[in-house]
């Protein structure tokens, strides 16, 4: 069949095979010419993608935001041209932040054209806050198979929550698209078990079985039994022989359809860089651009013209038009019409979804938080989040989370009448239950989040290592998500320095975009989570203390209202003149202000900066930050039980820091304390040190 023949001179199979070749070469052309990227998977898996997007998927490219749109998740990302293809071909519409739709391609020719370059809309990898039509980003294997977990599990929340008898106003699926990487790296084990678990039939994995991977044949690697491992797991299983039957691809998602109480893995076998002279050749078909001579050869076995560049045929505008175009818009304006009937029926709930998709908050999400009394015995900065996440968990019916099996340690357990168990039979639970899998927490926290819930997730802070590429993930694609972290420093003391957080805080301080608290007392902690609320495309980690906290007497010190600025001073020395600023986070704050106190005593002008977070302090004025740590004050000394890395910005060359320069020990805390020198004695002698009075 030639190419520059128009689509309707052909049978039907025959437009779908021009349409598949036009996802090939559109592929094939785009690598060449940015002379980087992964032709192969695009050219073995376009009769893949082209039956699920122009036969079985519910999307409408007029609309892709629409709420009940089936998910596309590739996540062997690297084939990023088979997304860009159909984002293409199918004139899926932009979408900007406000959620307009702004009446311009998603992914024009040109993006095409300029794939990996600056500026294109068709960069190297899915990325979802820069593209619509993206679900969610991927390239680091296994993100995306974890995160499409999440957009599971919130289709079964929405649809618990808000469906009601002749209303199924959440009846999407999830469709994702891996490979033998993803399926080698261990996030997506911990995701998978968990979606059995959780009964997910709305979710598919097709796993391209193409045994090719960047270092050759998967038989130097990977020779389990992918098929016996994920029917231990639970999962349904189907198999298509032959990745270019796109009838019996069509058959496979029909049957997962139909599938009910478990996920459903497609193995489908593939050959990379199909139509390929050297098909088998990963260095030419896979990892690099195929050449023009391989090119053309490969062209010529499509029957396409050789030197054609870029080339879509007539035609198949219309038919991808005809295809998910007429379905996707017919889905939508019979959803649109039934959520019109549902507005009527159920107003209060319409309008929750309704402020849900925005991603704003309900009037009134911040009442009853609790406020606490001075208290020198204080409460753990764990104890006082427990208390803060039961009241906005109320107060914000799609705020949900949990830990990944610490939750009554986390105190993350939502304990008011009614939250329940996110489990198989209730799916509309608020308290979830991750397992220990801090990776994929992370990584469905995203999906949760791309499905506009407002997710948390927990564990201990020293394990937030093993969630940083999903959190690292979020804070790419500017997703609200929090992350809540306890035993933040060395509170958890017997336990060693395996459980206590070192190195932590600095890592986590240097991601941008991601805001970053430690609060010092109970009512910090309570302002930290009204801030973090309010954010709409940052994501958060609050650091929380296993022990108990002094809860400052707000009469006698200044309002922890100064969370919502990243600093502020606590405390002052009367009638100006200062001399030296003391400045800590956390449970280093009361420290510190024993430490004033005790400096004051002696007639030393001190300050007390409270410094829960650098990225918000960074995000104000000068003229705040000055106020806050004036330039003429060389005299500064910060304290904080976590690593001494970045604090220089603060104190300057003047100043010193008494953080850990080594890693902890087991002992009691005070013990602990006392041998690395967080104690008021040890932070009035260096302030003393500074000011050269010992």
């Amino acid at each position: 069949m030639g190419a520059t023949q128009t689509a309707q001179q052909f049978t039907s199979k025959q437009v779908d095979q021009l349409c598949i070749n036009t996802i090939r070469t559109l592929s094939m052309d785009a690598v060449q010419q940015a002379n980087s990227g992964h032709p192969g998977t695009p050219m073995a898996l376009a009769p893949l993608v082209y039956t699920l997007w122009n036969r079985v998927m519910r999307f409408d490219p007029q609309d892709p935001i629409w709420p009940n749109r089936d998910r596309f998740v590739l996540s062997n990302g690297h084939a990023s041209m088979l997304l860009w293809s159909v984002l293409h071909l199918s004139q899926t519409m932009a979408v900007n932040a406000d959620y307009e739709i702004l009446g311009q391609p998603s992914v024009t020719i040109e993006d095409i054209r300029r794939f990996r370059q600056l500026g294109s809309k068709a960069p190297g990898h899915p990325e979802y806050h820069l593209v619509s039509g993206v679900e969610a980003t991927t390239g680091p294997l296994g993100q995306g198979v974890a995160t499409s977990v999440g957009m599971a599990i919130a289709q079964k929340w929405l649809a618990a929550r808000y469906n009601r008898p002749g209303f199924p106003i959440f009846d999407y699926k999830m469709y994702t698209v891996c490979g033998d990487g993803c399926l080698m790296e261990g996030v997506s084990s911990e995701a998978a078990s968990l979606a059995a678990h959780l009964n997910l039939d709305n979710l598919c994995w097709i796993y391209d079985n193409n045994h090719i991977t960047i270092e050759g044949n998967t038989r130097i690697t990977f020779t389990e039994d992918v098929a016996t491992r994920f029917l231990g797991y639970g999962w349904n299983l189907l198999r298509v022989a032959d990745a270019n039957d796109t009838d019996r691809v069509e058959n496979a998602f029909e049957v997962f359809r139909q599938t009910k109480g478990r996920p459903t893995l497609i193995i489908l076998d593939s050959h990379i860089g199909y139509g390929s002279p050297h098909k088998h050749d990963t260095a030419a078909a896979h990892g690099e651009p195929l050449g023009e001579e391989e090119i053309r050869l490969t062209k010529r076995f499509y029957g396409w013209p050789e030197d054609a560049k870029f080339l879509v045929p007539d035609g198949v505008y219309q038919y991808f038009g005809a295809g998910m175009g007429e379905r996707g818009a017919k889905a939508r304006q019979e959803w649109l019409k039934l959520l019109e009937g549902y507005k009527g029926a159920f107003p209060t709930l319409a309008s929750e979804i309704d402020q849900m998709q925005r991603r704003e908050l309900p009037a009134g999400w911040d009442r009853n938080l609790p406020v606490f009394p001075a208290d020198p015995k204080g409460i753990a900065g764990r104890d006082a989040s427990g208390k803060v996440l039961n009241v906005l968990a109320q107060n914000i019916p799609w705020f949900i989370g949990g830990s990944a099996d610490l939750g009554p340690s986390n105190r993350t357990l939502l304990t008011y009448e009614g939250a329940g168990d996110l489990e198989p039979d209730s799916p509309g639970g608020k308290n979830m239950h991750f397992g220990i899998r801090e990776h994929s927490m992370a990584a469905i926290v995203n999906g949760l989040s791309l499905s506009k819930l407002r997710a948390f997730g927990a564990s201990f802070f020293i394990f937030s290592d093993y969630a940083r590429p999903a959190m690292r993930l979020s804070a790419i694609m500017e997703l609200p998500t929090l992350f809540v972290f306890t035993h933040d420093a060395m509170g958890d003391g017997e336990d060693g320095p395996s459980h206590q957080p070192v190195e932590q805080l600095a890592s986590w301080r240097a991601v941008p975009g991601l805001v970053t608290l430690r609060p010092a007392d109970a009512n910090e902690v309570v302002e930290a989570y009204r801030y973090v609320m309010q954010l709409r495309h940052k994501p958060a980690v609050l650091a929380l203390s296993r022990q108990p906290l002094p809860t400052f007497d707000r009469s006698k010190y200044a309002s922890a209202a100064g969370v919502a600025r990243g600093a502020y001073v606590l405390a002052d020395a009367a009638g100006g003149n200062l001399e030296v600023i003391l400045i800590a986070s956390g449970s280093e704050v009361s420290l510190v202000v024993s430490a004033h106190e005790a400096l004051i005593a002696e007639g030393i002008r001190s300050r007390v900066v409270s410094m829960p977070s650098w990225d918000i302090f960074e995000d104000q004025t000068q003229n705040y930050r000055d106020s806050v740590l004036p330039p003429t004050v060389k005299a500064r000394l910060a304290v904080e039980e976590a690593s001494t890395f970045g604090w220089e910005r603060y104190v300057g060359d003047s100043g010193r820091v008494i953080g850990m320069k080594t890693f902890g020990a087991s002992a009691p805390l005070r013990e602990l304390q006392r041998k690395f020198g967080f104690e008021p004695d040890r932070v009035v002698a260096v302030a003393q040190e500074l000011l050269g009075r010992r």
